[in-house]
This record gives structure tokens, sequence and C-alpha cells, in this order.
């Protein structure tokens, strides 16, 4: 039986991780689409609920390296942001 050479063996790590990346990234749309969806209905404690999770799966997913820090917040802060916007809250000084 033949052995794998070492470059088929790094495309087939790859894909794994490919693919395993991409599950996160989907994931982390997902949520930012629910927290957008829940501030269009102006439900703000299903929103502060998304938001926390949104921001609970954008950090795990720059930890991991799947999104640079810069990626994430950029996200958080426009998240943040619209939240602040939609629902009157004041930045405490």
């Amino acid at each position: 039986m033949k052995k794998k050479t070492s470059a088929e063996k790094a495309f087939a790590q790859s894909e794994v991780r490919r693919l395993r990346n991409k599950a996160v990234k989907s994931t982390c749309r997902t949520y930012a689409k629910s927290f957008v969806a829940a501030v269009q209905k102006k439900d703000e404690e299903l929103a502060k609920a998304a938001l926390k999770t949104l921001v609970s799966e954008l950090d795990s997913a720059g930890r991991k390296g799947i999104l640079t820090r810069n990626a994430v917040s950029r996200k958080k802060s426009r998240m943040m942001k619209l939240y602040n916007v939609s629902f009157g809250v004041t930045a405490a000084k």
C-alpha cells in the first residue's frame, strides 16, 4: 500500500481546518443576523441576549485565529453602536 505524500497530508489537514473555520464564521454571521433582527423588532431584551451571545462567539473565533483581532473588534464595535443607538443607551461619563 502506497503511503501518502506530505503534500497530500497537508492538503487533507487544511481541508479539515477550512471546513471547521467555515462553520465558525457561519455561526458568527447567524448570530449577527439574529441580533439585527431583534433590534429591528425593537425587542431590547432579546437584542441584549443576542448581543451577548454574538460577542462571545466573536471572541471565541478571535482566540482560535479564525477572525483577526481587528475584525473582531470592528464587528463588536458596530454591533454595540447599533444597540446603543437603537435603545438610547448613553455612555457613563
